[in-house]
């Protein structure tokens, strides 16, 4: 008998060198009993001391499938998972195929596992509610959760980047995670005690959650298997939840029991004057992108105004082939009134130009057309427009492309994309694919060049940036086909 102790619940690494180490022994699977370190009282330990292993010379292969299934499986709080994962490993080895065959038990159960954590994964981003601690400068933000299974580590970097200008700490009763702005790192778990119940701004986010709470659309059963119960203990909305919905059924009834009332009357057709477009036009369209610049300038359709230096409106030629549009200026842009002259401006205008593109060529906007942020000291941090500011600013968007008439919108990021369809669109899965709309417009998704200056890794910023360079030069093949860029 053998006895395998890993570091951790999450010992991947450990599990992966014994699991070789005991295929390549021909030690079979009910032969090994698999322990975590800490995790079982001595007298549980078996008596007799197992013969040491060899380290034989070899190797043997498995699907690469297996390795990203087990990766995924040993985040499980199952304990039998590393006695299933080595048995699945030593079954491998003799029927490769194996992972294909549904109706086998060990396959059929290391799915069923994985898609928990996936499952669990999904939750934590869902359902973590951050809480305020100090003010300003010192503002960190402190959320509790309780994860089914060991899904910390996983789960962070998406916290990383979805809130990367905060700092913040994840409590859970396993593991908790911390961002300083820079890096992630981990403690050991805590007691929710440490965790802090309220902040000053709780009282904000339930009137918002209150307003948005549409008594039309509700589905108890739906929303309840989307948002378990279990969940509600955690999330400041949850005292909230059981009111609403017992207004809505009232709202709702008594919708129903009023009379109806007189539908509008339809405009007719002929009170519709169609604008037709002439000769006049064409010379009066750089006016018109003008006239619209200065109209912009007071819009007052969401609060981001009030801290924004100006509006930073889209600049180009007046009919570009063309329309590039990004997510929001950020502080370079804010100060200096026009679009990508930062950061990622510069990444953007070295892109362009290994794409082959002119930058004064096509005509360049954002969807959002103040900064937002939050304050830190003597900066100004970077924040993600919401789903009403990008709707707020939508129309500025839709006037300057029927003037402009661009044949090729290029969306930079999700906010940019959200915008150009009028829905939220997943950047990954359309990104580098030309899409017709239904008013003749072409649309092509790719991410916007902040994101490559995010990455940490050297690496992955290097890919990435090809990518990014290979989506432009799509553009510029349009560029060289289309008569208006001549």
């Amino acid at each position: 008998m053998h006895t395998i102790i890993l570091d951790g619940e999450t010992d991947f690494d450990g599990w992966r060198k014994a699991a070789r180490l005991l295929a390549m022994n021909a030690v079979a699977p009910a032969d090994v009993t698999w322990l975590v370190a800490g995790g079982n009282e001595p007298e549980l330990l078996p008596a007799t001391q197992s013969a040491p292993l060899e380290d034989i010379r070899g190797t043997f292969n498995v699907p690469a499938q297996f390795v990203d299934l087990a990766k995924s499986v040993i985040l499980h709080r199952d304990p039998q998972r590393f006695a299933l994962l080595y048995r699945m490993l030593w079954r491998l080895r003799s029927n490769h195929d194996l992972l294909q065959l549904a109706t086998d038990a060990d396959t059929a159960k290391l799915e069923s596992m994985a898609k928990a954590i996936r499952r669990d994964e999904h939750k934590m981003h869902a359902f973590v509610r951050f809480r305020e601690i100090g003010r300003d400068a010192k503002a960190h933000f402190v959320a509790w959760f309780e994860p089914e299974h060991h899904i910390v580590e996983l789960s962070a970097p998406f916290f990383a980047r979805r809130f990367a200008d905060m700092s913040w700490s994840i409590l859970t009763p396993d593991l908790c995670a911390h961002w300083d702005g820079h890096k992630v790192s981990f403690s050991p778990g805590v007691d929710k005690s440490m965790a802090p119940s309220s902040d000053r701004l709780e009282e904000v986010w339930l009137t918002y959650y209150a307003n948005i709470f549409n008594p039309a659309r509700l589905k108890t059963m739906a929303m309840q298997k989307e948002m378990p119960k279990k969940y509600w203990r955690n999330l400041p909305e949850a005292a909230l939840i059981k009111p609403l919905i017992e207004k809505a059924e009232r709202v709702t009834g008594e919708m129903i029991a009023a009379e109806a009332l007189e539908p509008k009357k339809p405009q007719r057709r002929e009170d519709i004057v169609p604008r037709s477009h002439t000769a006049s036009d064409e010379h009066s369209n750089d006016n018109s992108l003008t006239a619209l610049r200065d109209e912009a300038a007071d819009c007052r359709a969401c609060a981001l105004w009030k801290d924004a230096t100006q509006t930073v409106f889209g600049e180009g030629p007046k009919q570009a082939s063309v329309m590039m549009v990004g997510e929001q200026p950020g502080d370079k842009e804010d100060l200096a009134g026009k679009p990508f002259v930062g950061p990622a401006g510069q990444m953007l205008d070295k892109a362009l130009k290994e794409a082959g593109i002119v930058r004064d060529k096509v005509y360049v906007t954002n969807a959002v057309k103040h900064f937002k942020f939050v304050p830190r000291g003597k900066f100004r941090l970077h924040q993600k427009p919401a789903t009403p500011e990008i709707k707020a600013c939508r129309p500025w968007y839709e006037r300057e492309k029927a003037l402009v008439q661009p044949e090729l919108v290029v969306a930079m990021g999700a906010t940019a994309a959200q915008s150009v369809f009028g829905k939220i669109v997943p950047v990954g899965k359309t990104r580098g694919r030309v899409i017709d709309l239904e008013d003749g417009t072409r649309v092509l998704v790719t991410v916007h060049p902040s994101y490559l200056l995010r990455l940490p890794d050297e690496d992955a910023r290097l890919r990435e940036y090809a990518n990014f360079v290979a989506d432009l030069r799509i553009v510029a093949a349009h560029l060289s086909a289309s008569p208006r860029a001549a």
